[in-house]
Order: C-alpha cells, then sequence, then structure tokens
C-alpha cells in the first residue's frame, strides 16, 4: 500500500489539443474540425506517404488516424487530404501557450509536444477559481479564438493529469482525478499499453510475468519489478499507484542519455554507396546534436531496417569506442565497420543512428600519433555556428547534392514536413 499523505497534491492540467495539425488545417479551410473528413498526408503525390493527422470523424468512421498509409484511405468525395502546413501549425501552438499564460506565470507552462501541455494552476486558483473553472475558461478561450477542439484532464501530479486526459477527459471534454480514484479508474486498464509510459515491448515482457492490468502491477512485489527492469521497475510500480514526484516539466531521470536521428528514406535504396551517402548525412546530424550540447558518446549504435519487398527484417548494432567523440567522420568511421560486418546486401528503406555513454565535452585525450584532433573537433563547432546563422542548408557535404542525399531536401523541411 502506498500512503497518500507524503506525496504531492498538486492542481496540474494536462491540456490536448484534439487532432492538432487536423484540426488546423481544417480551420484554414473554413470547416468544422469536428465533422469534417480530413486528412494531413506528407505528401499527396506518393500512395505509401504516412498519415501525419486524421479529423475525429475520420478516425471514428474510417479507422485513419496517424501513421495510416495514404492508400489506406477509401474513395469517398466528402474526405480532403491536404499537405501539411508545419510552420503555420508551429506559429499557431505558440499563441495558444499564451493563452495559457494569461492564468499562469511561464514557468508553470510545460509545452510537452506541439499539441499537448501541461499547466501547474496551484498559484492563481484564488485569482481564477479552482482548477476545473481555469480548465474550463482555457477550454473555452481556444475555441473561440482559435475555432480549435481540446480537451484538459486535472490531476495531483503530471501522471495523473495525463492518464485522466487520455483515458477520460478526451471523451468528456475535462475530467479530474484525485488518488482516491486511483483503484476504481486506473487499475482496471488493459492491455497496459494503454497506460501511459508503458510501450509494446514492455507490455510483452509485463505479460510474460503475469501481469495483464495496471492492478496487478501495484499489487506486484516491488523487489521482484526492480530486479527485472532495475529502476524503471521503481517507477512503473509507483506509476501504477498514481505517483509522480517529478517537477512539472522534469524527467524521471535528469539528464540526456543519447543523441539520434532515424530516418525512413523516401525510396528504396539498393546501392551501398547510396546507403552508405544518407549514414554520412545522418552522422552529421547527430554530431551537430551532441555539439549543441557540448556532449560527446563513446557508445555508436546504427540500425538498419529493410524494405518490406525484402520481407523486412534488418538489423541494429552498437560499438563503444575508447575515446568519446562528437566528430561526423570519426561516427561515419564506426558505421561504416558496423555496416560492412552486419549489412547482408538487402534493399533498405530505414536508417537509425544513435551516440550514448555521453559525457561533457570540455577535455581531449591528445593522441601523439593524432596532431590533428583539436582541430577537427573545433572544425565541427565552427560548421554548426555557420549553419545557425545562415541556415542548415548553407554548408552541406557533397553527397548532399547526389541523387542519394536527403539532407538537401530535409533543409528546406520544418519538423521534416513541409513548411
Amino acid at each position: 500500500m502506498v500512503d497518500y499523505s507524503m506525496v504531492p497534491k498538486n492542481k496540474i492540467l494536462c491540456v490536448d489539443m484534439k487532432s492538432f495539425y487536423a484540426s488546423c488545417s481544417a480551420v484554414m479551410l473554413g470547416l468544422d474540425p469536428l465533422t469534417c473528413y480530413l486528412v494531413v498526408a506528407g505528401n499527396k503525390e506518393r500512395q505509401g506517404s504516412v498519415v501525419l493527422a486524421a479529423s475525429p470523424r475520420m478516425k471514428k468512421e474510417f479507422g485513419i488516424k496517424t501513421g495510416s498509409r495514404l492508400f489506406e484511405i477509401p474513395q469517398d468525395s466528402r474526405i480532403q487530404v491536404v499537405e501539411p502546413k508545419m510552420a503555420t501549425y508551429l506559429r499557431i501552438a505558440t499563441e495558444i501557450s499564451r493563452v495559457f499564460n494569461r492564468y499562469v506565470p511561464k514557468e508553470a507552462i510545460h509545452v510537452y509536444s506541439v499539441d499537448e501541455s501541461f499547466i501547474k494552476v496551484d498559484g492563481t486558483i484564488h485569482l481564477w477559481g479552482d482548477a476545473y473553472t481555469i480548465a474550463e475558461k482555457i477550454k473555452n478561450d481556444i475555441e473561440r479564438e482559435f475555432q480549435l477542439p481540446c480537451a484538459a484532464g486535472i490531476g495531483p501530479n503530471m501522471l495523473l493529469a495525463k492518464l485522466c486526459l487520455d483515458l477520460d477527459a478526451k471523451n468528456k471534454g475535462i475530467a479530474e482525478w484525485t488518488y482516491e480514484d486511483v483503484q476504481a479508474k486506473l487499475w482496471n486498464v488493459s492491455p497496459l499499453r494503454e497506460m501511459w509510459g508503458i510501450g509494446r515491448r514492455v507490455e510483452k515482457t509485463l505479460n510474460g510475468m503475469g501481469i495483464f492490468t495496471v492492478g496487478q502491477l501495484a499489487r506486484y512485489d516491488l523487489e521482484k519489478l526492480e530486479k527485472k527492469f532495475g529502476i524503471m521497475g521503481n517507477q512503473l510500480y509507483y506509476h501504477a499507484w498514481g505517483v509522480d514526484l517529478s517537477d512539472l516539466g522534469a524527467p524521471i531521470i535528469k539528464g540526456q542519455i543519447s543523441f539520434g536521428k532515424s530516418q525512413i528514406l523516401l525510396r528504396d535504396y539498393k546501392e551501398e554507396t547510396e546507403i552508405k551517402a544518407v549514414i554520412l548525412e545522418m552522422c552529421e546530424e547527430v554530431a551537430r546534436r551532441a555539439r549543441t550540447h557540448r556532449k560527446a558518446g563513446r557508445t555508436i549504435s546504427l540500425g538498419i531496417g529493410y524494405s518490406q519487398d525484402e520481407f523486412g527484417g534488418g538489423f541494429h548494432r552498437s560499438r563503444t569506442i575508447q575515446q568519446p567523440t562528437n566528430e561526423t567522420m570519426e561516427l561515419y568511421r564506426v558505421c561504416l565497420e558496423l555496416l560492412h560486418e552486419h549489412y547482408t546486401g538487402k534493399t533498405v528503406r530505414q536508417i537509425s543512428l544513435a551516440i550514448a555513454n555521453i559525457v561533457d565535452d570540455q577535455e581531449l585525450q591528445l593522441d601523439l600519433f593524432d596532431t590533428g584532433a583539436y582541430k577537427r573537433r573545433e572544425l565541427g563547432y565552427v560548421v554548426d555556428s555557420v549553419r545557425r546563422r545562415f541556415g542548415s542548408g548553407a554548408l552541406l557535404r557533397a553527397v548532399s547534392y547526389t541523387a542519394a542525399g536527403t539532407a538537401k531536401h530535409r533543409a528546406t523541411l520544418v519538423g521534416g514536413h513541409k513548411m
């Protein structure tokens, strides 16, 4: 049993914009987001293009949702397919954050994603009314000013606010959960992946342990969970009881543990030289992300996903090097080693890359046989500064101008999609 008298009892709102991309596009076309049949797809010209968002009616009546493919959309005259306007979506999201700022200070707002935010209202209840009243005011402001629908879950911490949103408020508009609601409203949840923070892999492992509901997870032996999952086992146990001690916006485990990038290619890549070109571009991006945080890593991972024409499959392998690095060509060297050792010559459709085992990039181990290490390291930071000032496409490697390159095209996108 958990003693709820010892845990924080805040008033936190989790506000979610319903089908945000689709709703924004609907409003721009003069349509009602809740009644129209609209789909936002990455590229209307490619039948395999991924659906980025679908209006509520599309989800309910046709089963089309985020992640569906364009060819799955039925031929129906009521359905409109539009391409994304990412820059516009981001501007609208910024304006919605300003609505939150009318009721709470900026430090009480945590933007979790472009369409979802946490808002701590404890300090302004005496000004605006209780948490439910504040949620109503925010919801009404957004609907009146932007014509966009939203929902809000209210809880004593971020976890319960999010669970209340996903499992209750999305159907009602606004709902509130307390610790007293955990056993009645949370413990019956099954399958486990419906609970925030539990993915399919963890769910499969828990199922193998005989755990199929959140209630079973809450009553499981804590020591056994910690032995199986480490610190994550402790988190799973207390989350099942609705306990979350993290501060607004703070992760359970602080600190960046890796930097990575995953890319689904626009076409099948059959030539090894083309695959290497994309890997080099991705090494450049991952190295840049690490340098932005003044970090370096020792463990480099490469993942290759084969095309459906090859019946899927692929590999994901890692290698740990002696000296931490954030140099593009050093990452590329290790990735080539992994590629040559594990690539079977099949057609490639997806590539992922990451560096982990992260340390601060404050020191450099000198090597008598490598006198250019310092210059290469500083060159990376100089290239980053040029790109920050003049845009990501200001400096590109020669491979980006070949038929295999993707960086030149992606430099024109926002969040991987059209502006």
